[in-house]
């Protein structure tokens, strides 16, 4: 069935939003992007003409698209290689959804996409649909063909579990750009103490090359360790240089709401460092460099009109 150009225009009027919900559920902006399309083809199929409330029917086809989604994402994760992080998203990119309140901003950030993980599918549905973008337990519980009651008891387990003792900050590009340029002169350094002094003591960093970029498998627990860690990584090599096949620059960007370095080498985005802070010490190290995760960033990287200068090389 054809659409006409007002439901065209209505589905792309819900784009973003369920872009939005999609991220969140599925913490992937590609498999978010899969999941927006296969919910337009569902639309542009269905008979449209029984359906009363279109923004109502989108939402559950795509969180039943996603329900699915998370389902099969589970067994992929077993044989994931080495450690698993969220996609990140740049500041400004519309699949980041509303961030009005710290309930906003919080559910979009790369640490709490990471905890979400650990939720069951409805649990992550109804967490994502009541923290983030404000339904009700009764439009919940419509939409996945629940009770009301079981509703709330899913929304209290998740919150139960997305709970977390570490205050976070959020950046502006400014504020960004200082913690990331402090962060990097460290590095970049040779030694570990300027380091170790911006740590938290009971820091964790995790890499995630998937099966595509050689990174540490296991997380790096504790400031003197990641330290060590982040010095080695960031010491210039032929073998480095060889790889990146140009120099490497590097820049200060926003990412889900914290500080984040990006490194571009010819044009190329080769990955992105994300700090989680709590405004006095860097508590969590997010390393990005599984190409098939750096996709969205890339292009809105590439079609960027201005960017921000960059704040060193090697």
């Amino acid at each position: 069935m054809s659409l006409s150009t007002a439901e065209a225009d209505l589905f792309e009027s819900s784009r973003g939003r369920l872009e939005a919900i999609a991220y969140r559920l599925l913490g992937s902006a590609g498999d978010a992007e899969d999941a927006v399309q296969d919910t337009y083809l569902r639309w542009h199929a269905a008979d449209r003409s029984w359906i009363e409330t279109p923004e109502a029917w989108l939402t559950k086809v795509l969180t039943n698209i996603c329900l699915n989604q998370l389902t099969s994402a589970r067994a992929r994760r077993e044989t994931y290689v080495g450690q698993w992080l969220p996609e990140p998203v740049l500041a400004g990119d519309r699949m980041l959804g509303p961030a009005d309140t710290a309930e906003q901003r919080e559910s979009v950030s790369l640490a709490m996409l990471a905890v979400m993980e650990r939720l069951s599918p409805n649990e992550r549905v109804v967490y994502v649909l009541r923290e983030a973008f404000g339904y009700s337990h009764r439009e919940i519980a419509e939409l996945l063909d629940l009770t009301e009651s079981h509703c709330q008891q899913l929304y209290r387990r998740a919150k139960q579990h997305a709970a977390s003792d570490r205050a976070r900050t959020e950046v502006d590009a400014a504020a960004a750009r200082r913690v990331i340029e402090e962060f990097l002169a460290a590095a970049l350094s040779g030694n570990t103490e300027p380091l170790v002094r911006l740590l938290a003591a009971d820091a964790i960093s995790v890499a995630d090359g998937g099966s595509a970029v050689a990174a540490r498998r296991t997380p790096v627990l504790g400031a003197d360790a990641i330290a060590r860690y982040i010095s080695h990584l960031f010491r210039p090599t032929t073998a480095k240089r060889a790889y990146a096949g140009a120099t490497p620059y590097f820049y200060a960007v926003v990412v889900n709401g914290a500080p984040a370095l990006l490194v571009e080498a010819g044009g190329r985005v080769y990955g992105l460092i994300t700090l989680e802070t709590n405004g006095a010490e860097v508590t969590g190290i997010q390393i990005q460099v599984n190409p098939d995760k750096l996709g969205r960033v890339a292009r809105r990287w590439a079609a960027a009109q201005a960017r921000p200068a960059a704040i060193g090389n090697w």
